[in-house]
């Protein structure tokens, strides 16, 4: 702990482009930015992951049918997002999926690459693909414990092989039913379960922070530039506080003590993918918590540096993607950087007054905020 408070004092100083505000750009009704990736009439399509294949244009993409649950469907880009196929085959247990699906890429220490995709409550299931998501297993338990948003998000960390894996509970699903403890219901437990066979096999998870009043979930992880640092970025899902981040210097050993992001930052799933300028782009649904904020409820990104995440700065972008025409229900999204430095988020909301939910992918290159 004392290495990692030390290093987070000695974090760079503010970068020239650093200040006190953000530049505010809203591109919700620029529809030449919009690509309709799936929309079925009746049907709510939901919660978003995807993964950009070493090609650097294939994007694979799950989300369920509803609400955090569902039926998963599936669908592939082969030009980086443009266009996407029809629904494509699954196993037939990704019927039976409880809750948001999440996809992560995989290496073991004998450089062998897979996928992972994984299915959260009780238990925690995945299913694995060796041929880059042309063929699937069916989903398994990871082992006889569950959580909410499993996975949230998936990281390399120190040795070839070696992934932490976060995610959260609060008491009802990470033991078995009927083996729940009374006592930790309603308390928020941020988790991590490690795998050191290249995500094979993953390990009971422990707890990294548990508290009955701030509600901390959803992780997305992000290293620092050095390589040095990772970070956690968090809902609060109280709505009591910002978003908060936690820090570890000693991959994933031990983690700070929460601290707020900048009020900016205050939203709902945060995903994260780094330029080739170094800075950091996050979208996500922007849950500000000033009563009249004119874009909370909708999906937004932010661009800053690392330094402006440790010192909670307000960055240099803060942008609204697409305005949601629910109060709130929108956002979990995918988030890729092709090697041209076009940005592909991918996410589900309701688009369209009086229709449920479907799936738009935005694409956006830094250049045009910086101009």
């Amino acid at each position: 702990m004392l290495t990692l408070l030390l290093a987070l004092a000695q974090a760079a100083p503010p970068t020239a482009s650093s200040s006190d505000t953000a530049r505010k750009h809203d591109w919700a009704t620029s529809s030449a930015r919009t690509v309709v990736v799936d929309r079925e009439a009746g049907q709510y399509l939901g919660h978003v992951s995807t993964l950009l294949l070493e090609d650097g244009k294939t994007i694979l993409c799950v989300y369920p049918k509803g609400h955090g649950k569902g039926a998963i469907v599936y669908k592939r880009s082969t030009d980086g997002g443009l266009t996407w196929s029809e629904r494509l085959p699954t196993p037939a247990s990704w019927a039976s999926s409880l809750e948001v699906p999440t996809l992560h890429r995989i290496v073991d220490s004998q450089g062998t690459r897979r996928i992972i995709l994984w299915s959260g409550l009780h238990p925690a299931r995945y299913s694995l693909s060796t041929d880059d998501g042309a063929t699937w297993s069916e989903l398994k338990p990871a082992g006889d414990w569950g959580g909410i948003v499993v996975m949230g998000d998936v990281v390399p960390a120190g040795a070839a092989g070696r992934y932490l894996a976060f995610f959260h509970d609060d008491g009802r699903f990470l033991r078995p039913p009927g083996e729940q403890d009374p006592a930790k219901r309603g308390v928020f437990d941020l988790l991590l379960s490690e795998s050191l066979d290249g995500g094979l096999t993953w390990g009971t998870p422990r707890s990294l922070h548990a508290s009955k009043t701030l509600h901390l979930c959803e992780p997305g992880a992000l290293r620092s530039p050095d390589g040095k640092q990772l970070a956690l970025l968090m809902r609060e899902n109280a709505r009591k506080a910002e978003s908060h981040a936690m820090y570890s210097a000693d991959e994933g050993a031990s983690w700070s003590d929460p601290k707020p992001l900048h009020p900016y930052l205050t939203g709902d799933r945060h995903t994260i993918r780094r330029s080739a300028d170094g800075r950091y782009v996050i979208v996500y649904r922007d849950m500000n918590l000033t009563a009249d904020h004119p874009w909370k409820g909708d999906f937004v990104a932010w661009v800053g540096t690392w330094d402006d995440l440790v010192h909670a700065r307000p960055g240099a972008h803060r942008v609204r993607l697409l305005d949601n025409q629910d109060s709130w229900d929108c956002g979990y999204p995918g988030l890729e950087v092709l090697p041209d430095g076009t940005f592909v988020a991918t996410t589900y909301g309701y688009w369209t007054k009086g229709e449920k939910p479907y799936i738009q992918a935005v694409r956006f290159r830094l250049s045009e905020l910086d101009r």
